[in-house]
């Protein structure tokens, strides 16, 4: 029998939030070249860390724990100048990354372990949960209610899940639950017909559920947000000393049963390639079926960077984001996210495309040396990062129609062009 819950008890008070942040990021090269995949920036002013961070203030959770290894240095410098939280009011945020030990530094080897070796760190809060993150997803999502309720069904861990189409179900965690919300079944990533058509939906689920499926056959995935109860998570942490949640611990626990379901049914996306992370910036630029950034109640929260409104000049501008300080002479932005401190020139045409923005607008060695969009450039289908100088009369536009492509600061990846950050393309480049 659950607990009563006394006057003025928070249940968000009494979970630690757990963000893993600790991907290498392969499939995103070269945007991970020199950076950890939640570093990476998002929608002209944001980082990918920020979506979960926001997620978890906004559900009142105020004990956060960032794990990261990987260029941890750079995502640290951000979490650091972009978020205070007011210790009088009981919160704080902690970043851990691997330390170093007598015998060398020990490296995560998978979220599991990330999470095992923090664990003094994290269980010196009095809590009863621990809530588990990705530091690379994006979604909007009432956390609290999914601890409410974790804690009336009392779940000895709780997943979200959502409803996923047939081309989406191998690639993920796929469950059955029975009408209590319990689950029954659960597979990890499944690619034989026969196992999955046992995780179909039935018409009669969907309607009983109010689940809204793009087209059948529909799956339940899981999310990979885990809600454990604290003392659940430290004996499987000891018990099954394998490294990763969702192919060996979170199929562990399950088989030990008390494992429930909170459903989801808003915008979910991990961003694994380069073409789901230029799908999901440029989804923005319509907000209909995107991330939403235009919620007052509920914000998605970034670097304050002190810079003034977007100053554009006789440009013909659709269906784009213009962020803060950017300086835009172009003669046609469109379908694009100009980042912060973007620096377009005139005649220029940008087209389904994304500037991730600059850290200032020149280098602090040589002031001569600006980060800019030249004059009479033709840019389409191509992700720009952070400090990039672009000559006059460049195309880049994949005349060759390429899929992939390996050149001096300049790839292409699913057919979307990327230049990488701190490139300098000399007039006249063409690809």
């Amino acid at each position: 029998m659950a607990t009563t819950r006394q006057k003025g008890f928070q249940l968000t008070d009494r979970v630690a939030c757990i963000i893993l942040a600790g991907g290498q990021g392969t499939r995103l090269f070269p945007l991970t070249k020199d950076r950890c995949k939640p570093a990476v920036g998002f929608g002209g002013r944001y980082r990918l860390i920020d979506i979960p961070i926001s997620n978890s203030l906004n559900s009142n959770m105020n004990h956060l724990f960032i794990i990261s290894q990987y260029f941890s240095s750079g995502l640290n410098q951000h979490v650091s100048a972009t978020y205070h939280l007011d210790k009088f009011q009981g919160g704080g945020l902690s970043l851990l990354s691997p330390e170093e030990k007598p015998d060398g530094k020990v490296w995560y080897k998978g979220t599991a372990d990330a999470v095992r070796q923090n664990i003094d760190n994290l269980t010196k809060l009095p809590v009863d949960y621990f809530l588990i993150l990705s530091g690379d997803q994006l979604y909007n999502m009432d956390l609290e209610a999914m601890v409410a309720f974790a804690y009336e069904k009392e779940a000895d861990l709780t997943l979200a899940a959502l409803p996923v189409s047939s081309r989406e179900a191998p690639r993920l965690g796929i469950l059955n639950i029975d009408e209590d919300a319990y689950i029954s079944d659960f597979h990890e990533k499944p690619k034989d017909p026969e196992i999955l058509k046992r995780f179909e939906m039935s018409d009669q689920f969907l309607q009983d559920n109010d689940i809204h499926c793009a087209g059948p056959p529909c799956f339940l995935a899981s999310m990979g947000i885990y809600l454990f109860k604290k003392e659940v998570l430290i004996s499987l942490l000891k018990e099954d000393e394998r490294e990763d949640f969702g192919k060996h611990l979170i199929p562990t626990q399950l088989s030990r049963g008390r494992g429930a379901v909170f459903l989801h049914q808003g915008y979910w996306e991990d961003i694994g390639t380069i073409s789901s992370f230029y799908q999901a910036n440029l989804s923005l630029t319509t907000n209909t079926l995107g991330l939403n950034l235009y919620n007052e109640v509920l914000p998605i929260y970034a670097h304050n960077h002190f810079l003034p409104g977007a100053r554009l000049s006789e440009t013909k501008v659709k269906d784009s984001i213009i962020c803060d300080g950017a300086i835009v002479e172009a003669k046609e932005i469109t379908h694009s996210v100009i980042g912060v401190r973007s620096v377009v020139k005139r005649g220029s045409v940008i087209r389904d495309s994304i500037l991730l923005g600059n850290e200032s607008y020149s280098t602090p060695e040589d002031q001569s040396h600006r980060f800019t969009i030249g004059r009479e450039c033709q840019i389409e289908t191509t992700i720009i990062d952070e400090n990039v100088t672009i000559g006059n009369n460049v195309r880049l536009t994949n005349e060759k129609k390429l899929q992939n492509y390996d050149g001096e600061g300049i790839y292409i990846r699913d057919g979307i062009i990327v230049v990488s950050s701190g490139t300098t393309l000399p007039d006249n480049f063409s690809l």
